[in-house]
């Protein structure tokens, strides 16, 4: 039998916004391996395995160890990202490493809080006559020593900006579209915690500090978050 490691998106904080799927892995799990506060407790709960892990603080070599000696034992194994493992998720070494060993990997995808955050702010990431281009990226820290946050914002599409939270002011100040562009702040999109601050390019950074969002939240920016205003023009899937 091949050996293998399912590698699921838990979704972005919800725990009924897992794919059918990716629920039906978790129940069959026999190991599981979540990656930390980033997953809902109430999902890892749900899950049957006999052995559950938290990846929080464990290098890369502790981790594919413990999947390794799973799958080598003949467990099903199941390693538990949050949102979609695509989008920053560090899979790629991951999975190099484990086919090293022999071992495959079969990615379940996940609901994005990109995607979360659209819908708790209502509106569309893409929208005719405002901007027909979607902008993901972070900032420049530990693991990134150059972002590209000022060309980017040069091309007035919507952004989302993630792993940014604690660095709000050095982020906008890099911002070169207008400081009146419609901006927010989600932090925990779809928790039941879930907080929203909307402000401008200008003024966002210190609205979301005053809310006390410091973590764990995204950052978007762009005239669909003020369609009104910007004059989005009728689609034609309704004309």
């Amino acid at each position: 039998m091949e050996k293998k490691v399912w590698f699921v998106g838990a979704g972005p904080g919800d725990p009924d916004l897992i794919t059918v799927k990716g629920l039906s892995l978790l129940k069959k799990a026999d190991v599981l391996i979540y990656a930390g506060s980033l997953v809902n407790p109430v999902l890892i709960a749900r899950s049957d395995a006999k052995i559950k892990l938290d990846s929080w603080g464990m290098d890369l070599e502790e981790l594919v160890l413990a999947m390794e000696n799973a799958v080598n034992a003949g467990k099903t194994v199941v390693r538990l990202h949050s949102g979609d493992p695509s989008l920053y998720g560090a899979i790629v070494e991951q999975i190099d490493e484990l086919e090293k060993r022999g071992i495959a990997v079969d990615i379940i995808p996940g609901v994005s809080s990109l995607f979360a955050a659209a819908a708790a702010l209502g509106t569309q990431l893409t929208l005719r006559g405002v901007s027909e281009s979607l902008i993901v990226t972070r900032p420049a820290g530990k693991t990134l020593k150059q972002d590209q946050i000022p060309e980017l914002s040069r091309l007035g599409a919507t952004m989302v900006i993630f792993l940014g939270a604690e660095k709000l002011g050095e982020i906008t100040k890099k911002l070169l579209c207008p400081p009146d562009t419609p901006a927010a702040v989600i932090y925990h999109a779809s928790w039941l915690d879930q907080k929203i601050v909307r402000g401008t390019v200008g003024d966002i950074a210190k609205k979301a500090l005053d809310n006390g969002i410091q973590r764990k939240a995204l950052l978007v920016v762009g005239g669909v978050l003020d369609p009104q205003k910007q004059g989005h023009t009728r689609s034609y899937l309704y004309s």
